[in-house]
């Protein structure tokens, strides 16, 4: 029996060590997340790179993805010159990074998927620290409040709570506009507190958050109902 062309055994291993690297970065990526409904992995490289442990470039699609409590409709990712334990993996280990990773992407939240994320550390905490930076003179204790609703407008976030105070429910309603004030920066602008009915706090000053070294946000949009971001994040080993 004649043997195989070497262009096409060369083409099979190739083949086989990709399905080995999109099996592994599938199982690694959903060991980031507790829940996704749809993931999609392309990985573009030669058989030299493969073989040296870089992925010159990938692309990952997922939808109805859950991290650390964050719901999230829809993430676009692509990512360049990743390093990875490849004699691991090809070993049946599971998928380390060995560098930092830049990824550019797209996510889109939608309305609901932030009021799934209410019982989510990650938000809960961001909602707490906002309200200590709003109201830093009679903030009340995180315990006693219970975060209910977000609402997306153009441009525009109401939060929805409910402070308990001796033994009483009191609404309260928290509303700015949120823009992007430059890649790691964003700014809250025209806040108003609403407590119980009452004009609690209304401010023509600007508060600006910081997201950290990792994030370079290059476009965030406010829509009603949904929040679309576009930018890069790193993503460290």
């Amino acid at each position: 029996m004649p043997e195989k062309n070497p262009k096409i055994r060369s083409l099979n291993k190739i083949r086989i060590i990709t399905n080995i690297l999109t099996t592994a970065l599938k199982v690694w990526l959903r060991t980031q997340v507790s829940q996704v409904s749809e993931l999609e992995v392309e990985i573009k490289a030669s058989d030299r790179q493969l073989l040296s442990g870089c992925i010159p470039w990938v692309s990952i699609f997922a939808t109805h993805a859950v991290y650390q409590g964050l719901h999230i409709n829809q993430i676009k990712l692509g990512a360049e010159n990743i390093q990875i334990n490849i004699g691991q993996i090809l070993k049946g280990q599971p998928l380390q990074l060995l560098q930092v990773v830049p990824v550019v992407g797209e996510l889109i939240i939608e309305e609901k998927d932030l009021n799934a994320s209410l019982s989510s550390e990650l938000l809960l905490s961001a909602l707490n620290d906002l309200l200590v930076k709003l109201l830093p003179d009679n903030c009340p204790d995180a315990k006693s409040i219970f975060w209910q609703k977000i609402i997306l407008k153009n441009q525009q976030i109401s939060l929805i709570a409910t402070l308990t105070s001796v033994g009483k429910s009191i609404p309260l309603e928290i509303s700015f506009y949120l823009e992007l004030l430059r890649g790691q920066e964003l700014q809250l602008s025209q806040i108003q507190v609403i407590q119980n009915g009452v004009l609690l706090l209304t401010s023509s000053d600007n508060y600006n958050c910081h997201l950290g070294s990792d994030v370079n946000i290059a476009e965030l949009s406010l829509t009603p109902g949904k929040l679309v971001c576009r930018g890069q994040v790193n993503v460290n080993p």
